[in-house]
Formats: C-alpha cells, sequence, structure tokens
C-alpha cells in the first residue's frame, strides 16, 4: 500500500460551506453542561479507535491531554471496560458508545435494555439525549475521516487546502 501525504479531499468547508454552520451548533448542542467535557472527549477517542481512525484517535488524544486529562485514562480507553480509573458515568457513556459503534452477538439488539439502564442510572434525560448527541457528533465526522483521510496529528486548516 503506497503512503500518502495528503488528505483524499480538499477542505470539505470550502466545498460545503454550510458545513461550519452544523458543525457549530453540534458543538454548541453537545456543550450544553449536562456531561462533562471530559467524558464526551473520552467517548469520541473510543469511537476513533473502534473504527481505527488514526486520524480520529490523535485528535481527540491531543484533545484530552491539553484539557489535563491523566495519561493513564487516556490510555486505558481502549481497554475502559476493565481500566479501575472511569468512573461508573464515564463506564456508561462509554458502554454506549461501544454498542452503538459495535455489532451485537448473533440476535441482540445493538444497545441492550442494560446498558440503557446503566446510562440512565447515572444520566437524567437530558444528559442522556446529550450522550446520544455526543455519539452523532463523532459519527457524523467518522465518514469524513475514514473516507477523506485527513492526516493524523494536523489540524484541518492547515491540511484541507
Amino acid at each position: 500500500m503506497s503512503e500518502t501525504h495528503r488528505s483524499r479531499l480538499s477542505n470539505p468547508v470550502k466545498t460545503l460551506p454550510d458545513l461550519g454552520a452544523v458543525t457549530g451548533a453540534m458543538y454548541k448542542l453537545i456543550g450544553n453542561g449536562t456531561v462533562p467535557q471530559s467524558t464526551i472527549s473520552l467517548m469520541h477517542l473510543r469511537a476513533g479507535q473502534i473504527v481505527a481512525n488514526s486520524y480520529l484517535t490523535k485528535m481527540h488524544t491531543d484533545a484530552l491531554r491539553g484539557a489535563g486529562e491523566a495519561e493513564d485514562r487516556i490510555t486505558a480507553v481502549s481497554s475502559w471496560a476493565d481500566a479501575l480509573c472511569f468512573t461508573p458515568a464515564e463506564r456508561a457513556a462509554l458502554a454506549l458508545v461501544e454498542a452503538v459503534l459495535t455489532a451485537p452477538p448473533a440476535g441482540r439488539e445493538r444497545v441492550s435494555d442494560e446498558v440503557f439502564a446503566e446510562a440512565a442510572e447515572h444520566y437524567d434525560e437530558k444528559a442522556l439525549t446529550t450522550l446520544i448527541l455526543a455519539i452523532s457528533q463523532v459519527n457524523f465526522f467518522i465518514p469524513l475521516a475514514l473516507i477523506g483521510k485527513p492526516l493524523p496529528g494536523q489540524a484541518p486548516s492547515k491540511q484541507w487546502t
């Protein structure tokens, strides 16, 4: 496989200027204060890991480090289910993103009643809706990351020209 040193797409915001307004609205919705930003960032990092995208994992790892997140917690996201450094509420949020983005065992629904009930123990309805929209937010960007293939570690403004 040949290595490329540029993204496959030009800057999507230049191609579709309304994308900036849509993403801004998403960030405003998610940043409503009902769920800690650290929890949302952990969820977004896990989503990048699940879809095996270096751009997303690097971006969210860097954001977590920049926000002062402990290195052991960042590292443990990949094995969150048995990591001792997450709160029960964070585990419930990570379980939601995991359930949405991974195929369930045959005959099982993707997000089981048990996974939902665990999240509902820790989050009220507004916070649950925020968690769902946080998953939607990262899912909105996953196709751009997988298909557009932005370069890990480079800001979109510097590489999507």
